[in-house]
C-alpha cells in the first residue's frame, strides 16, 4: 500500500507541473485595467468675503456663464463709489487747467482796465492844460511836473491791467496741465481696479459642466482663493489605465481604443492622448488580478464624444482594449 502511494507521487507532481506550465503559457486578456479620471475645475474668488449667495447644488448641470456664487460686495461697492468720486474730481481739475479765469473775474479786470484808461485820458487832458497855463505864466514848472507824473502813473496802470487781462484769459502752464491729466489717468486706473474687484465677488461657470461639489454654506467666511464650487466640465472625464512594459511599444498617441465599464452599455470609442515617459512599479489602482506585470506605464485616453465622456464617472473601474479587439 505504501509502495503504490510512493509510485503515484511523481505522477501527481508531473501533472501539477504541467498544469502550472499551461497556466503560465495562457495568453493574457487583450486589454488593460484602469479607472476614470475627472479633470475638475475649482472655482474660487481672488478676494475674501462672506458667502452671500450659492446658486448651485451638487449634481446640477450648469451652462457656460451661469452664476455659481457671490460674496458680500459691500466694501467693494463703497470703494467703487469712492473711486468714481475721485475720478470726477481729477477730471474736473484737468479740465479747469485748460481754461482761463472765470468770466466774472475777467469782467472785473476789464472794468478796472476801462477805469484806468479813463484816468489816463484825464491825465492827458490835465497835462495839456498845465502846459498852456505854464506858457501863459499862471503856474510854476513844478505843477507841470506833477501833471506829467500823474500821466505816467495812469499809463503804467493801463499797461498793468492789460497784462492782467491777458493772464486771466490764459490756461494753466503746460506742466500743470500734464500733471492734471496724469492725476485723472491715475484716478481712472484706480477705478478700473475697484470695478474689477467688485466683479470678482461674483463667479460664473467658465464652461458647461456638472457641479461635483460645493465647499461652503451661505454666511460662512471664504478666504481669498479658496474653492467654493467644484465643476466637472463636459468632456473632461478620461480613462487612465496601465500597460505592461512588454506591450508599451505596440501603442502610440492617437491610437483608437474602446472603453468598457459596468453599467456603461455599449463600449465607448476613445483615442490615446498620453503615454507616460516614466514607468511605475505599482499602479495607483488595480481592479483586476489578471494583470501581474510589475512594471507598467500609465496611459490616458479621451472619449471621442463629450456625451460618451459623461457616461464615465470619476473613480469608476474601466477595461480598455485596442479598437477591434474582442473580449
Amino acid at each position: 500500500m505504501r509502495s503504490a502511494t510512493v509510485r503515484r507521487l511523481p505522477t501527481l507532481a508531473l501533472a501539477a507541473s504541467l498544469a502550472t506550465l499551461a497556466a503560465c503559457g495562457e495568453p493574457a486578456p487583450p486589454g488593460w485595467s484602469g479607472y476614470a479620471e475627472g479633470e475638475f475645475v475649482y472655482v474660487a474668488a481672488p478676494l475674501a468675503g462672506s458667502l452671500a449667495q450659492l446658486a448651485v447644488q451638487p449634481g446640477q448641470d450648469v451652462a457656460i456663464g451661469a452664476p455659481l456664487f457671490a460674496l458680500d460686495a459691500t466694501p467693494e461697492q463703497a470703494a467703487r463709489a469712492e473711486g468714481e468720486a475721485r475720478l470726477a474730481q481729477a477730471q474736473a481739475q484737468a479740465s479747469d487747467a485748460t481754461k482761463g479765469r472765470r468770466p466774472a473775474e475777467v469782467a472785473v479786470t476789464r472794468a478796472q482796465l476801462a477805469q484806468a484808461r479813463a484816468q489816463q485820458r484825464l491825465a492827458d487832458d490835465d497835462l495839456a492844460r498845465q502846459q498852456q497855463l505854464l506858457a501863459q505864466g499862471f503856474i510854476t514848472p513844478a505843477r507841470l511836473d506833477d501833471a506829467r507824473t500823474a500821466l505816467a502813473q495812469a499809463r503804467a496802470r493801463v499797461a498793468e491791467l492789460e497784462a492782467a487781462l491777458k493772464v486771466a484769459q490764459l490756461p494753466a502752464r503746460s506742466d500743470e496741465q500734464r500733471a492734471a491729466r496724469a492725476q485723472a489717468d491715475a484716478a481712472a486706473q484706480a477705478l478700473r481696479q475697484q470695478q474689477w474687484r467688485l466683479g470678482q465677488m461674483q463667479q460664473a461657470s467658465p464652461a458647461a459642466a456638472r457641479v461635483a461639489d460645493t465647499f461652503f454654506r451661505v454666511g460662512e467666511w471664504v478666504a481669498a482663493g479658496a474653492p467654493v464650487v467644484q465643476l466637472l466640465p463636459d468632456g473632461a472625464t478620461k480613462a487612465r489605465f496601465f500597460v505592461p512594459e512588454a506591450e508599451i511599444g505596440a501603442i502610440a498617441p492617437g491610437q483608437a481604443v474602446r472603453i468598457a465599464c459596468d453599467g456603461c452599455g455599449a463600449p465607448i470609442a476613445a483615442h490615446i492622448t498620453r503615454i507616460a515617459t516614466q514607468p511605475e512599479y505599482t499602479p495607483p489602482v488595480i481592479y483586476s488580478n489578471a494583470q501581474r506585470a510589475k512594471l507598467v506605464f500609465m496611459v490616458e485616453a479621451r472619449p471621442d464624444a463629450a456625451t460618451d465622456s459623461r457616461r464615465l464617472k470619476p473613480g469608476q473601474p474601466l477595461d480598455v482594449r485596442r479598437a477591434g479587439a474582442t473580449p
